[in-house]
């Protein structure tokens, strides 16, 4: 089973608008991340954001591209403080692949909760805009691949 956590497009600095959409930059970059990731085979049953303005639009652009069978949906828990634990334990029954587009401190917080078992462990490095796909198999999580917005040409 697979898990892709994905980190919020560029956002627009609090200062200028305090609902944080994203730039113009940020939804090209999103754009072009989903459009390689399509290609890839990329597919998931699912995509869950924080219901913050940035996540959603993130969420809604890659669910345009990837269109999950479940749809876009906002959940409870994925803001940037929001305890990882719940979310670590949820993912564990997971049946079908699921993508969960956040915020950091909270996705560095899951990923090493997941694979080290400490989420004050920050063993993977997320870009706005990017994708890590982390893999469950025999009752561990690993790293499967990491796409970054440069990948897909943005930079």
């Amino acid at each position: 089973m697979e898990v892709y956590l994905a980190q919020h497009g560029e956002a627009t600095p609090k200062q200028f608008d305090p609902a944080r959409p994203l730039t113009e930059q940020g939804t090209k970059a999103v754009e072009k991340v989903a459009v390689l990731a399509a290609r890839l085979g990329l597919e998931v049953s699912q995509i869950r954001h924080s219901g913050k303005t940035r996540s959603r639009q993130t969420a809604e652009i890659l669910g345009a591209t990837l269109s999950p069978a479940e749809g876009v949906v906002g959940v409870p828990g994925l803001a940037p403080r929001d305890d990882v634990q719940p979310v670590a334990q949820a993912l564990e029954s997971e049946a079908q692949p699921v993508m969960l587009v956040g915020h950091l401190p909270f996705l560095a917080r899951l990923a090493g909760l997941l694979l080290t078992g400490d989420a004050n462990n920050h063993v993977l490095s997320f870009r706005t805009g990017g994708i890590v796909c982390l893999s469950h198999d025999q009752d561990r999580w690993q790293v499967a691949w990491i796409l970054t917005p440069e990948m897909a040409g943005v930079g």
